[in-house]
């Protein structure tokens, strides 16, 4: 074990002591991340009085896991000897990205920790590069050489790169795409291509989740690995969540996939939330949730600035949050540099036949739902219609509304059947109904979600 004594240390802009774990031992190491790194000694007063600390292996771990968990960084922790007592030090290094505290940004000046206010916080986070051009102390050892050889061999097939490319080896690959700077590996480097970017960025995942309810989980995923891994495993995991139907189409006879949603709405959501997110916000993990009538896409990160929802839906520039991955997406071909994301989301969701996407700036980020054709043949066929009654919802799609009158004249009815047929569909939430009465009754498709079962 090792021995210091006091006259050896003193408490500066890098140096503190603390008596025992409180808000005061995280804001610190909050600091000291956001400055120039730092050691914290625990169970030594201001006053330099040796009070010792609980070294145990329990101890040690449990402060560990707490350090990680609310700051989001991995410290190096030892157990040391000073006057005959153990106490505990903790080393942090300066972070590539900036370390919040309970919502709040800390930095050493001197041997004080002081919360960053005003223009001082606007200075910090926007000096410098965009959080993946940032570069951190790591090595190419951690670049996943598979991965890296697996992008050229997309970015040649979609044109992106030239046949000369290929020959080079991964560090100049890296050096091209900007993910060296000065000699270092950015951000970007380890989260685009790295073999387990979460022992960097421990929440830099996705979570994929089937849910019956807003309560009730009945599959999840949990999916680690550089985002090119976890694209794919997403994908697969929202496929495997919703449902597919065949059709036979053609002379040659040949099956196509029908599923819930059009997979390029699917695909374009599921990018857009994982190379827009706010990295910076370490706390927060990329979230979908696959619902029986919707999927639901979060990011944390709202709108670039100088973009409204309504610009969203039409041409508009593109503003990368994370240029560098967005770049290396492009060259992929996976996806357009040119804010084209949303239109296509759109257009293939119009061509589905299913309802317009929606678009939210909520929770502190940006969210996409995807929502089912409750009102599909298929589905209304659940849903114990008549013939009759499933043309009249096809008609009303068409036409947005329906009368009495026109429902007699479609299938030369009694006002009486026309009726009962009209409120069957009105109590399972497919119709509802605007106007007050007799002749100014109109039927038009709910807003509710469709009951098997009503009661």
């Amino acid at each position: 074990m090792t021995k210091i004594t006091l006259s050896e240390v003193e408490e500066s802009s890098t140096v503190e002591f603390k008596e025992l774990v409180n808000d005061s031992v995280f804001k610190s190491l909050s600091a000291f991340s956001n400055t120039n790194g730092g050691l914290l000694y625990i169970g030594i007063s201001d006053r330099k009085e040796v009070l010792g600390f609980d070294c145990s292996n329990h101890s040690i771990e449990g402060m560990t896991s707490r350090i990680i968990n609310k700051l989001g960084i991995h410290p190096q922790i030892d157990c040391i000897e000073v006057n005959g007592k153990h106490i505990l030090k903790v080393e942090v290094n300066k972070s590539t990205l900036p370390i919040l505290y309970e919502g709040r940004y800390y930095k050493r000046v001197g041997n004080t920790t002081r919360e960053m206010q005003g223009e001082e916080l606007r200075t910090f986070f926007t000096k410098g590069n965009n959080w993946d051009g940032l570069t951190g102390d790591y090595s190419l050892e951690e670049i996943d050489a598979e991965t890296v050889r697996k992008f050229v061999r997309m970015a040649l097939a979609s044109g992106r790169l030239r046949k000369t490319d290929e020959e080079d080896d991964i560090k100049t690959t890296l050096e091209k795409l900007k993910l060296i700077i000065d000699g270092k590996l950015t951000n970007g480097a380890i989260m685009l291509f790295g073999k387990q970017p979460q022992n960097r960025f421990i929440n830099a995942v996705v979570r994929v989740g089937k849910f019956k309810d807003e309560t009730t989980i009945i599959g999840d995923r949990y999916i680690e690995g550089n985002l090119f891994k976890q694209v794919e495993e997403a994908l697969e995991s929202i496929k495997n969540f919703i449902n597919v139907r065949y059709e036979i189409t053609g002379e040659k006879l040949t099956r196509e996939n029908i599923w819930d949603y059009p997979l390029e709405a699917i695909r374009e959501s599921l990018l857009n939330s994982v190379i827009h997110r706010d990295y910076f916000r370490y706390n927060v993990q990329t979230q979908i949730k696959v619902f029986d009538d919707k999927i639901w896409f979060y990011n944390i990160g709202g709108l670039p600035e100088g973009i409204t929802l309504k610009q969203l839906k039409s041409p508009h520039p593109s503003v990368a949050r994370n240029p560098l991955i967005v770049h290396v997406f492009y060259l992929a071909g996976l996806i357009e540099e040119y804010g084209s994301g949303i239109g296509r989301i759109l257009k293939s969701t119009n061509e589905a036949g299913i309802p317009e996407p929606e678009f939210k700036e909520e929770f502190g980020g940006f969210s996409v739902y995807l929502r089912k054709d409750s009102f599909s043949q298929e589905e209304l066929r659940k849903l114990d219609l008549n013939d009759r009654q499933v043309r009249a919802v096809m008609y009303v799609k068409e036409k947005g509304r329906i009368t009495n009158k026109e429902y007699r004249g479609m299938f030369d009815i009694t006002d009486r059947m026309a009726l009962i047929d009209l409120s069957d569909i009105c109590a399972k939430n497919i119709f509802e109904r605007i106007g007050k009465t007799g002749r100014n009754i109109e039927y038009v498709l709910s807003r509710n979600k469709p009951e098997i079962n009503p009661k």
